[in-house]
C-alpha cells in the first residue's frame, strides 16, 4: 500500500477561494447546458397536441433505470453558429451519450426535435458523426431516436452535406462490423435523413407521426408538380405493410421506446462479452469533492497534480514510478474503480528527463496492458538553449512516438492549460484518445495569450530595429491586447467544446465517476467478440 497523505488545508483561505472560483464555473456550465432544455421545453404544448412524448421523455423511458448514462457534447455547437455568448444555445438539436437498454451498453442519439424541429446544425452533426466513430471503435449498439427537419435550407452550407454523408456511411460499418444499428422513427425523416432508417439493422415506425420520405409533399411538388399526402409518401404505416422499411410498428412514442428495448433485449449482445477483470477497491481515502477547492482555475497557479489523484483512485493509493527523475512530470500505477491504469500528470513543463520518463512510462504500460490517463496541465516542452543542446526535439519526439503508437486504450482529461506540443505529449484531440473530457478551468491551444502577445511584440520589435525605425509603443500595445483578446476567447473549454474539441466538459468532482465508466466501457470493447459480415445488413 502506498496511500497519499494530503497535504492540502481544506480550512485555508486559497482552498476557500479555489472552490469558489471553480463553483462559479461549474454553475456557468449547468447554466448553458439548461438553455437546450428550456428551449426544448417551450414546445411543450407541441408534442402533447400530437400525442408524443418529448424528446427527454424517450430517452428516460429507452433507457434502463438507476443505471449510469454518460452524456457526450452537451455544449456542441455553443459560438458555433451563434457567436453570441448571451443566446447561443449548446446541444446542438442533439442529446447523445452512452447508457443501458436492457442490460446492453449502447450509444445513443436522440434528436431534440423540441429545438428548431430537430433540424441539422454544423457542430450537432460533427458531434453525431464522433458519436458513430466511438460507437465502432468500442462496439456499442447503435440506438437513434430520430425526428428531425433535416438540414436547414434557410442556413445552407455545403459543407454540411458533405459531411453528413458520413452519417449514412458510419451505419454501413457498423453493420458491416457486426454491431447493431437501431432507428426508433419518431416523426419525420425526410430528404438524405431518410437514409438514417434505410441503412439502420433495426427500424420501428411509430403511427401518425412516423415519416421516412427521399422527398416530402413540398419537395416532391415543386420537383414533379404531384400533389402528394405525407402519410401516402413516407407514413410508418404504409412502410410496415408495402416497403418492408420499418419492421415493427408502434402504436405511439413510449410504445416504439418499449419495441426498441425488447428488440435490443432479445440479441443476446453479452454472449460473446467476456467481463473485464475488476479487483476490489475501495473509494479514495481523500474526498472527491475536494478536488473543487485543490485546483486553482488560474493555471499559472501551482500546485501538486497528486493531490488530483489521490482523490480519483481507489483508497488514493498509487505507486509513483521514477518520482526524483523528471519530477516534474508524475507517472503512477493505480487503479479506479478496481481496473488496474497508469496515470501521468504534470507538475511544470516537459523537460528531456520527464520526456523520457513518460515514454518509457507509456511503453511499460503497452507491455503490461494497461490503460493510460492523462491529466494535462501543461504549457509545453521547455525552450532554451540548455535544453535544445540537451535534445529537447528528439526527446519530446520519443514521447510522441510513444502516445501515438501504444496500442492500451487511453482517456484524456484537460484539467487546466493543455498548450502547444504538450497537449500532443498528453494525447490531446489529435491523438485520437477513447475519451477526452474538460474541466469547465480547461484553458487550451497553440500557447497562452499573454504569451502570444508578448511573442509577436518581440517580432515587431526586432522589425523595427532591423528597419532602422523607433518603436511605436501604442501599437504594439494595442497588437498586445487584439491578439490576447483572440488567444483567449479560443482558449476556453467552453468554447473549444462547442467545436467538439473534446467528448464534453464536466464537473471535476464527477472525475472518478466518469473515468471508471470510461474504463469499463473501453476495457468491455476489448473483451467482444464480434461476428463481421462483408457488406453490413442490406434491406429487402
Amino acid at each position: 500500500m502506498a496511500v497519499f497523505k494530503s497535504r492540502v488545508d481544506t480550512a485555508s483561505e486559497s482552498f476557500a477561494a479555489n472552490r469558489s472560483d471553480m463553483l462559479g464555473l461549474i454553475d456557468e456550465l449547468r447554466s448553458l447546458e439548461n438553455r437546450a432544455v428550456e428551449a426544448s421545453n417551450r414546445r411543450a404544448s407541441t408534442f402533447e397536441a400530437r400525442g408524443q412524448l418529448p424528446p427527454r421523455a424517450r430517452l428516460a423511458r429507452l433507457l434502463d433505470p438507476g443505471m449510469p448514462f454518460l452524456r457526450l457534447h452537451t455544449l456542441s455547437n455553443y459560438l458555433l453558429e451563434d457567436e453570441d455568448p448571451g443566446t447561443s444555445v449548446p446541444g446542438g438539436s442533439v442529446i447523445l451519450g452512452i447508457g443501458f437498454v436492457r442490460g446492453v451498453r449502447c450509444m445513443i442519439w436522440t434528436d431534440d426535435s423540441g429545438i428548431r424541429a430537430g433540424a441539422a446544425t454544423r457542430g450537432g452533426w460533427l458531434a453525431a458523426l464522433n458519436a458513430q466513430e466511438m460507437a465502432i471503435r468500442l462496439k456499442l449498439p447503435f440506438v437513434h431516436l430520430v425526428e428531425s427537419a433535416g438540414a436547414n435550407l434557410m442556413e445552407y452550407q455545403v459543407e454540411l452535406w458533405a459531411d453528413g454523408g458520413k452519417l449514412f456511411r458510419n451505419l454501413a460499418r457498423l453493420s458491416a462490423a457486426g454491431i447493431p444499428t437501431l432507428v426508433v422513427l419518431h416523426g419525420p425523416s425526410t430528404a438524405g435523413g431518410a437514409y438514417m432508417p434505410g441503412m439502420s439493422d433495426y427500424v420501428v415506425g411509430v403511427k401518425n407521426n412516423g415519416l421516412a420520405a427521399l422527398g416530402g409533399a413540398a419537395l416532391v411538388r415543386a420537383a414533379t408538380g404531384e400533389v402528394a399526402h405525407e402519410r401516402t409518401l413516407g407514413g410508418s404505416e404504409m412502410h410496415a405493410s408495402v416497403t418492408g422499411s420499418v419492421e415493427y410498428l408502434a402504436e405511439d412514442d413510449a410504445h416504439g421506446v418499449a419495441v426498441a428495448r425488447d428488440v435490443l433485449g432479445r440479441l443476446d449482445w453479452n454472449a460473446r462479452l467476456t467481463p473485464p477483470h475488476r479487483r476490489p477497491y475501495e473509494p479514495p481515502a481523500c474526498d472527491p469533492d475536494e478536488i473543487a477547492g485543490v485546483v486553482p482555475v488560474d493555471y499559472t497557479v501551482p500546485y501538486d497534480v497528486r493531490e488530483v489523484i489521490a482523490r480519483i483512485v481507489d483508497g488514493s493509493d498509487f505507486q509513483e514510478f521514477k518520482p526524483l527523475f523528471g519530477p516534474a512530470t508524475v507517472c503512477v500505477q493505480t487503479s479506479i474503480m478496481g481496473f488496474a491504469c497508469g496515470i501521468i500528470g504534470n507538475n511544470g513543463p516537459f523537460d528531456p528527463a520527464g520526456a523520457n520518463k513518460a515514454t518509457h512510462f507509456f511503453q511499460l504500460c503497452d507491455q503490461a496492458d494497461l490503460p493510460i490517463i492523462f491529466l494535462n496541465n501543461i504549457t509545453g516542452y521547455m525552450v532554451g538553449t540548455e535544453y535544445e543542446h540537451a535534445g529537447m526535439i528528439k526527446h519530446g519526439s520519443k514521447m510522441i512516438q510513444a502516445v501515438t503508437n501504444v496500442r492500451v486504450p487511453r482517456i484524456a482529461l484537460y484539467i487546466g492549460a493543455s498548450y502547444g506540443a504538450g497537449n500532443y505529449g498528453m494525447c490531446g484531440y489529435a491523438y485520437e484518445p477513447d475519451f477526452l473530457f474538460s474541466w469547465p478551468n480547461a484553458s487550451t491551444g497553440v500557447m497562452g495569450g499573454q504569451q502570444a502577445a508578448r511573442t509577436m511584440s518581440q517580432v515587431a520589435e526586432v522589425a523595427a530595429q532591423r528597419r532602422g525605425q523607433p518603436v511605436d509603443r501604442e501599437a504594439i500595445a494595442a497588437q498586445e491586447a487584439a491578439i490576447e483578446a483572440i488567444f483567449s476567447r479560443q482558449e476556453s473549454a467552453f468554447y473549444t467544446s462547442g467545436r467538439n474539441l473534446d467528448h464534453g466538459v464536466i464537473d471535476p468532482r464527477d472525475s472518478r465517476q466518469v473515468l471508471g465508466f470510461a474504463l469499463e466501457t473501453v476495457l468491455e470493447s476489448r473483451n467482444r467478440a464480434l461476428k463481421p459480415n462483408s457488406f453490413g445488413v442490406a434491406r429487402v
